[in-house]
């Protein structure tokens, strides 16, 4: 596939965009690029297991099950609970930096398809309006086809969107 140069710099196969992730992804700030990839390593599996054994291993030796090392947390445990604590706030301020940023993302996507999709609608309309103009060209009458009168008159989106905002609130 040959790679083509977009005017505003982006590049695709053959005339294709970049995604909009990808884009977003190569602008992330350091701190960004951090979390996602804490959030990445801390969703996982191995993540899980090293804290329970984590967990498990403060335990046995805070119980004095092993011989010859001194408890230093003792049960009821209150730094191995400040600790959980001050880890789940780390993990949740980071997960939700990642979730911020996918959300930026996905409404630049939704902003993206409403604008193809009002594009589209708009060529589809023109297209409509060009067949009605050759069928009628070809003596068919199509004025009495109520729905296709409709659909070749263009859209007010401005009246879609006041309509989507009532609804919203």
């Amino acid at each position: 596939m040959a790679r083509t140069e977009q005017p505003d710099g982006r590049v695709g196969n053959n005339g294709e965009i970049k995604s909009v992730k990808g884009r977003a992804d190569e602008k992330r700030k350091l701190s960004e690029r951090i979390a996602d990839a804490l959030t990445l390593g801390f969703g996982s599996m191995a993540f899980l297991v090293l804290n329970v054994v984590w967990f498990i291993v403060w335990i046995v030796i805070n119980v004095g099950l092993i011989p010859g090392i001194e408890p230093f947390d003792p049960f009821p445990f209150g730094f191995l609970t400040m600790v959980v604590s001050l880890e789940a706030i780390a993990l949740a301020i980071i997960v939700l930096m990642s979730q911020n940023r996918a959300a930026k993302i996905a409404d630049l996507r939704e902003e993206v398809d409403l604008q193809v999709d009002m594009m589209a609608e708009q060529e589809l309309t023109k297209l409509l309006q060009m067949v009605t103009m050759l069928a009628e060209k070809q003596g068919i009458d199509l004025r009495h086809d109520e729905e296709l009168q409709e659909m070749v008159q263009p859209s007010d989106h401005s009246q879609i969107e006041q309509a989507l905002e009532q609804e919203v609130g």
